[in-house]
């Protein structure tokens, strides 16, 4: 594989900036900020799977961005049988926005492995999460610097695993897709999205969920030096 390598995609979300630890955090900080009175680690229980599915949903295309953010809050809460008004609800969601990118935790392995690649291979973002915030998620967390270009599918109108947006990526990278590899925790999104334009993949599988995957995989980081 290093043979012909010369380009690596990362997705970032869940693969190098814990989304859901820095998520945690945030929903801490907005509910003791708006006197929410509701436990957290219940709250986070619901809500995950929630969020999960509500983002399936705008990756296929099936509720817009102002959707989304409206209604992984509302349905945690009505499961929840919490009543909040729609006015916190969006104050919330803006909040959310807001400080998210307050938040630095990456996984255990991020700047190694990224140091260590940055010596033999240009390194490139694409990623699916809301454009105004993904660029402070990385300079928060001081990993901007690693990477090239960052395509986010706002920019292309589309989002992974829509073929345009890692035709736009490998464009923008003037990279071609024998020599490009694409690296992230969605199987669907990050990569069969990757594999049905001709990159080559690894599959962060850090839950340990995709057991009966047929991709090239990794549960930690540190791992790639096996395969880069």
């Amino acid at each position: 594989m290093t043979d012909t390598i010369r380009h690596v995609f990362f997705d970032l979300d869940h693969t190098l900036w814990d989304f859901e630890k820095n998520s945690g955090l945030t929903f801490d900080f907005i509910f003791k900020k708006h006197n929410v009175g509701i436990g957290l680690p219940e709250f986070l229980e619901v809500y995950e799977p929630i969020n999960f599915k509500y983002w399936k949903l705008y990756r296929e295309e099936r509720i817009d961005k102002p959707n989304l953010r409206y209604g992984r809050l509302k349905d945690a809460f009505d499961a929840l049988h919490f009543e909040v008004s729609d006015n916190l609800i969006h104050n919330l969601s803006e909040d959310y926005i807001k400080h998210l990118g307050d938040y630095n935790h990456l996984f255990d392995g991020t700047e190694d492995i990224l140091k260590y690649l940055q010596d033999k291979y240009t390194l490139h973002i694409i990623t699916n999460g809301f454009e105004e915030i993904q660029e402070k998620k990385m300079t928060t967390s001081n990993i901007r610097h690693y990477f090239k270009t960052v395509t986010n599918s706002e920019m292309v109108g589309v989002k992974k695993p829509n073929p345009k947006i890692f035709n736009f990526a490998l464009d923008l990278a003037n990279a071609k897709t024998h020599e490009s590899i694409m690296i992230g925790d969605n199987l669907e999104a990050d990569i069969q999205g990757a594999a049905n334009v001709g990159m080559k993949t690894i599959l962060f599988d850090y839950t340990k969920k995709y057991d009966n995957a047929s991709y090239d995989k990794i549960n930690k980081l540190s791992a790639l030096a096996q395969y880069l």
